[in-house]
């Protein structure tokens, strides 16, 4: 009936998309970024603030569930915080820092959740902290390995973040 329709619509459809779908190379590769990252944030905490680092990992270890349900909740209204700054246009400028920050605290909280594990089972002697350090990112990396595991993982890291702001909010 339109010809001219026709000859511009026919190669709209013709559209050939190439999408890369890898579940065990996407799984794998988040893996092994959350080992790294709990192993460098680990040690960033052990050289520069020891005392807040066992500070932290004490209060998760008093008060997890306190912990997890303060993290989950300041998670949320920052996420909600977030989605609202970027829905208005202006607001993308703070929306920004204001992620890359929660996602720092995050990677801090995690290290801090996961070290006070770990230090319960190697039971770390003294200044001590590379076979803490590597259990905690060990045991990071492998619950985000098995997929299902990362729904631990990140309880354990709602229950970090939550004791690293607990003091500061």
């Amino acid at each position: 009936m339109f010809p001219a329709l026709a000859a511009v619509a026919d190669p709209l459809f013709q559209v050939d998309v190439n999408v890369d779908f890898n579940p065990v190379a996407n799984v794998v590769g988040s893996a092994v970024g959350t080992f790294l990252t709990t192993l460098i944030v680990g040690a960033i905490l052990v050289a520069i603030a020891p005392a807040f680092l066992e500070d932290r990992m004490a209060a998760v270890l008093d008060d997890p569930v306190g912990s997890f349900v303060y993290g989950v909740l300041v998670l949320i209204f920052l996420a909600l915080a977030i989605l609202v700054l970027f829905v208005t246009i202006i607001g993308v400028v703070v929306a920004l820092p204001l992620a890359l920050l929660a996602y720092v605290v995050w990677a801090v909280g995690a290290a801090v959740a996961f070290l006070a594990i770990a230090d319960r089972v190697v039971d770390r002697e003294g200044d001590d902290w590379t076979t803490a350090l590597v259990v905690a990112a060990a045991m990071n990396g492998g619950l985000v390995l098995t997929g299902v595991g990362g729904i631990i993982a990140f309880c354990i890291g709602a229950a970090g973040f939550g004791a690293v702001l607990e003091d500061r909010l």
